[in-house]
């Protein structure tokens, strides 16, 4: 784990994005008391855009030394994207050594619903965003979450992927504290599958 000092020069900003209903909010809340739970310096950004189903959301944490959570084209070291059409239009936010952890379930658009235009491939998704950063982690979160208790952890999920990659230096016990600060008590078993069900992918399943 790097020191105090080292956090405090380098910052890690992280992005992220999908549309209302996915708890993009609620995992942002997710990584930023987590690092609050390490003793780490953390700043977040307000919601962006429609929090209603089908608005697009962004929002943005920045953990260790920096003034704003504010993330400009090309600073976000991190992009968790909630929806993989929703990863492809936040390219611009990235650098080509950014980490994007990503869901490959759609959330078919409404102008594709009534057959006004055409949700592209995933295939497609998948190569046009991989060839622009350094890794991609490109998973079904929606399958691991029903699996792991229901479908709507999959927010959870994403969140255990990112925490089981290392590229955070946060211990899995703050992660599992901040689980706890974030989520009514009723809930805690299920979201608490679904983020070891990521982690486990994060750390050994790609």
């Amino acid at each position: 784990m790097m020191t105090m000092e080292e956090q405090e020069v380098k910052a890690v900003r992280i992005f992220f994005t999908g549309v209302g209903g996915q708890g993009t909010l609620l995992a942002t809340r997710m990584v930023g008391e987590a690092a609050l739970e390490e003793g780490l310096p953390v700043s977040m950004s307000e919601i962006h855009g429609m929090a209603q189903r089908g608005g697009v959301v962004e929002s943005s944490a920045v953990i260790g030394d920096a003034f704003s959570p504010t993330i400009a084209d090309g600073e976000a070291d991190i992009l968790m994207a909630f929806e993989p059409l929703e990863a492809l239009r936040a390219l611009p936010k990235c650098h080509a050594g950014s980490l994007i952890v990503s869901s490959i379930v759609p959330v078919v658009p409404f102008t594709v619903a009534v057959g006004q235009s055409t949700y592209p491939e995933l295939t497609l998704l998948h190569d046009s965003i991989k060839e622009r950063v350094a890794d991609l982690i490109w998973l079904d979160a929606v399958e691991l979450a029903r699996n792991a208790g229901s479908e709507r952890a999959s927010n959870t999920v994403l969140v255990g992927v990112l925490a089981g990659t290392g590229r955070l230096p946060i211990s899995k016990q703050s992660w599992e504290a901040a689980l706890k600060k974030t989520l009514p008590a009723r809930l805690l078993k299920i979201n608490g599958q679904a983020f070891e069900a990521g982690y486990v992918f994060g750390s050994e399943g790609r």
